[in-house]
């Protein structure tokens, strides 16, 4: 087992190839995921769900946006045994062409208005595919950055991959809102959403090239030469890697649903609110994006020299207390307070979160099951809080007659949980990533 393993040399080349290639790869991969957030927000109710009353039609859209979620833990699981068995590159290739594929596909795909309730359908289709891509994309991502890496910069290293989030996101608003102000709001309607999908032809080439470049990690190398690379990696991470299962989950049930609330839910609130500038939401997101360039690395590199824990802790007893906040903020329809509220909610609070993220759920399992063990933790965390979150949040807005006291006290409770498991994980900072975390005797939660 790893266990017995020795340090393993990394070579800077090496090291910041893996860096620049997760970067780029997650970076087209969520401005691919989020592109399909922003415009479920604004444009696919009116376009898929046309048959309905408006309200609805934004229920609907969010349910084929939580879709895209429900598919995620699929991809991890399979991604995650081949990565385990086969290799971290190969699966990040796959990924990536995967998801490629299926966003140009939505922005090929007919109207309701054309084609009728065979619209929604393929919709649905398209976005679990991009689900799978996403929960294939992340664990390997994370892996190829930080099992290159040197122990005392794990964090900085690992937030590489995690920076293609912001900086997707970034992207995806950026060309949703360049395109939509050029064209007008008719043309947007009409055609003009579509030329966003199509570009990630493009950037999937891009990326493509990029990744091909970088081998698997030497830790993942020498696991294999030594026949340390187990059968059945999903068994064997259930089987004696429980805890450090069940406290990802957690962990991520706050991170996931703050984001998710503040960049794709907060638009559709804005949307029906009095908001003198109606791209003060979108203009919030890109600010926010720019600034999480940054923010992100530097709350991993204090990880890095503080702990992963107390950071962490920090970003999600924070974000538990703002949220109420934020939704004031928002409601006085001021722009410049509608960019404070989103710029400390994701940069301070979400970020705090983040950064240290990557590194964290990598330490906590050894490494032949830990593609499978951090990307299954990660996405089935993913589906319990961020991909329910706009749905739950548009039906108790209704619930609380247009007020958001509702989706504070839903938010607050994730926080409590994200709380305790981050309470419950051990310390890994200073941990090798060639022995893995203390293990337990197989069968033994640990």
């Amino acid at each position: 087992m790893s266990g017995t393993s020795a340090p393993i040399a990394t070579d800077p080349r090496q090291q910041r190839r893996a860096a620049v290639a997760s970067l780029v790869g997650t970076t087209i991969e969520w401005y691919d995921f989020y592109l399909y957030a922003t415009a479920a927000a604004l444009v696919f109710g009116p376009l898929f769900f046309s048959d309905v009353d408006p309200a609805a039609g934004v229920l609907a859209s969010f349910a084929t946006y939580a879709a895209g979620f429900g598919a995620r833990p699929i991809g991890a699981l399979v991604s995650g045994h081949l990565g385990d068995r086969v290799g971290r590159r190969s699966m990040l290739v796959a990924s990536l062409l995967l998801m490629g594929v299926a966003t140009a596909g939505i922005g090929l795909l007919p109207t309701f208005g054309q084609v009728g309730l065979l619209a929604p359908a393929l919709l649905v289709v398209l976005r679990l595919l991009q689900g799978a891509a996403v929960g294939a994309e992340w664990g390997g991502a994370v892996l190829m950055s930080v099992e290159h890496s040197s122990g005392r910069r794990r964090g900085l290293f690992g937030s590489f991959p995690q920076i293609g989030s912001p900086a997707g996101m970034l992207l995806a608003s950026a060309v949703f809102a360049g395109i939509r102000g050029g064209l007008g709001e008719e043309a947007f309607l009409a055609w003009g959403w579509r030329i966003p999908f199509l570009l990630s032809l493009v950037l999937v080439g891009v990326g493509l090239a990029v990744r091909l470049t970088v081998a698997d990690p030497e830790v993942f190398l020498q696991a294999r030469e030594r026949a340390e690379l187990v059968r059945r990696p999903v068994v064997e991470v259930v089987r004696s890697h429980r805890r450090s299962l069940w406290v990802t989950i957690g962990m991520r049930m706050s991170q996931n649903a703050l984001y998710v609330l503040c960049t794709t839910f907060a638009l559709t609130y804005l949307a029906g609110g009095t908001t003198a500038d109606p791209d003060a939401g979108l203009t919030a997101v890109i600010v926010a994006s720019a600034i999480g360039l940054f923010t992100t690395p530097l709350w991993a590199m204090l990880s890095d020299r503080v702990g992963r824990r107390p950071v962490y802790l920090a970003g999600a007893v924070g974000a538990g207390l703002f949220m109420i906040v934020f939704f004031l903020l928002l409601d006085t329809g001021s722009t410049a307070l509608i960019v404070l509220a989103m710029v400390i909610a994701v940069n301070v609070f979400h970020d705090a979160m983040y950064g240290p993220q990557a590194a964290w759920f990598s330490e906590l399992f050894a490494t032949e099951v830990r593609y499978s063990g951090a990307s299954i933790g990660y996405q089935f965390g993913s589906v319990l809080s961020g991909g329910t979150a706009p749905l739950i949040a548009a039906a108790l807005l209704l619930a609380g007659g247009g007020r958001p006291w509702l989706i504070w006290g839903y938010f607050l409770v994730l926080s409590v949980i994200t709380v305790a498991a981050t309470l419950l994980a051990p310390e890994t900072h200073r941990s090798s990533i060639a022995t893995g975390p203390v293990r337990t005797p197989a069968g033994v939660a640990r």
